[in-house]
């Protein structure tokens, strides 16, 4: 097996210069670690084709049938299976290579996508297939999500996990919410819906040959073999035993509850039927979220983690989906794009220290089942999010229900803030102050006397 010391040699010939802009700029450290960098690679490639399948979905449910209630359904469908298969996410990508797991998935998210695009182009397109394609796309993401978050730590050192996950948030903000919509956006205006559908199973292609190229790394298990049924009770014991876990799960379930179904449904319905947009606005509102985000993943992976880190957690989530409501209030596509920065920013924030503190707090050993745990968690109610929001827009309208949702979401998350031992990793630090790693402590020391 590979070492993560002998990863960080410098993949070029120009070593010292590359070394020096690494250490001005701490959030680029991580790419120096070779397996780490390919990682991102695909991860680059995969988020910028997601970003173009969040605009296009939704612009193909509104051109099948223009009602919130019909994309309502289909994200329905699409997050049932995801939460339903997470447990046996984790528990697999516990016992098995992760780098395997994320290409498996790669491959079954690329056909689904890929047999969308072509029954789109071929203009047989029924809102069944959707139902049944996008379950496909959910079911793998059940297995990557886990395997992704539980291998950046058997990739990446203790003292530059901030980095690694302020990188992360930037680059997923980058393709995401900004490059990927964007070029969504102008795909749909300029050649067509199917055709984005088919960009975007190529770039699931693309991702599992950056995954391929990554040195394997069996799991290590522990506890001799135990049986899948103990390794989820053995999860779930971890994660009842840490006020910051599982309060934070039950405060995301609840906003995301609130949130996202709402957030993901009526602001595609708000820019095509009550700002008069097409596709490539909708893009630029999501892409807005990206500059926020990106403005926010550059600040923490310069600043590092903040000493009051969980409070300013709760604070950056809770804004988050609290300027949800602004959306109503828009009465043109830049003010859409200012609450769309906002949300975006404020997210990325919260989503930088969450990050962190599961891969420095959470044994590895067990990372992949409290990640599967964190997004069964936290998304199990999103289904029915998404179930409501349609039912809630027609009874209440929909401004009202983008204001309800995001006014009540945004104060019961951060409610949660208040539960007893919910802060003490900031009074205690509970080792979240990470050691130098021998070699290359002494490498970077050197690299800026040489400076």
């Amino acid at each position: 097996m590979t070492s993560r010391k002998d990863n960080f040699k410098d993949p070029s010939d120009k070593g010292s210069s590359a070394r020096r802009f690494a250490n001005r700029f701490r959030i680029l450290k991580p790419m120096r670690i070779r397996d780490f960098a390919l990682l991102w690679t695909a991860m680059t490639v995969s988020l910028l084709g997601d970003g173009i399948y969040y605009v296009a979905i939704a612009w193909q449910v509104y051109e099948l049938s223009n009602v919130p209630t019909a994309l309502s359904l289909v994200w329905a469908a699409w997050t049932l299976p995801m939460v339903g298969f997470l447990i046996v996410g984790g528990v697999i990508s516990d016992r098995f290579d992760r780098r395997k797991v994320m290409i498996t998935s790669d491959v079954l998210r690329g056909l689904a996508i890929a047999i969308i695009g072509v029954l789109s182009l071929t203009q047989t397109l029924e809102l069944s297939h959707l139902f049944v394609l996008v379950a496909l796309y959910g079911t793998g993401e059940a297995f990557f999500g886990p395997a992704f978050g539980a291998i950046v730590p058997d990739l990446v050192p203790k003292d530059l996990l901030v980095e690694a996950n302020s990188l992360d948030q930037f680059v997923r903000p980058l393709m995401l919410r900004m490059l990927g919509p964007a070029l969504g956006g102008a795909m749909i205006a300029l050649f067509g819906i199917g055709e984005a559908f088919l960009v975007d199973a190529a770039t699931f292609a693309l991702s599992a040959a950056a995954l391929t190229a990554m040195s394997s790394r069996p799991v290590a298990r522990s506890g001799g073999g135990a049986g899948a049924v103990r390794e989820i009770k053995e999860g779930l014991s971890f994660v009842r035993s840490h006020t910051w876990l599982w309060g934070t799960l039950t405060a995301a379930s609840i906003g995301l509850l609130l949130f996202w179904g709402p957030f993901e449904v009526l602001v595609p319905y708000i820019v095509k039927n009550q700002l008069n947009g097409g596709a490539d606005d909708l893009g630029f509102v999501y892409a807005w979220g990206g500059v926020g985000a990106i403005f926010a993943a550059l600040v923490l992976g310069q600043r590092g983690l903040p000493r009051r880190h969980i409070t300013f957690m709760y604070a950056a989530f809770g804004i988050s989906i609290g300027v949800t409501a602004g959306f109503a209030f828009a009465q043109s596509m830049w003010q859409a794009m200012v609450w769309s920065f906002v949300s975006g920013g404020t997210a990325t924030a919260g989503m930088v220290v969450w990050g962190t503190l599961m891969h420095t707090l959470v044994p590895r050993e067990m990372l992949g089942r409290v990640t599967s745990l964190d997004w069964m968690v936290s998304i199990g109610l999103v289904p029915v999010s998404f179930a409501l929001t349609g039912p809630a827009a027609q009874l209440f309208g929909v401004d009202q229900t983008m204001i309800g949702a995001g006014i009540a979401g945004g104060v019961v998350f951060t409610a949660f803030l208040f539960l007893p031992g919910m802060r003490d990793t900031e009074r205690h630090g509970d080792g979240l102050q990470a050691q130098p790693i021998p070699g290359l402590a002494e490498e970077d020391a050197a690299e800026e006397d040489v400076a």
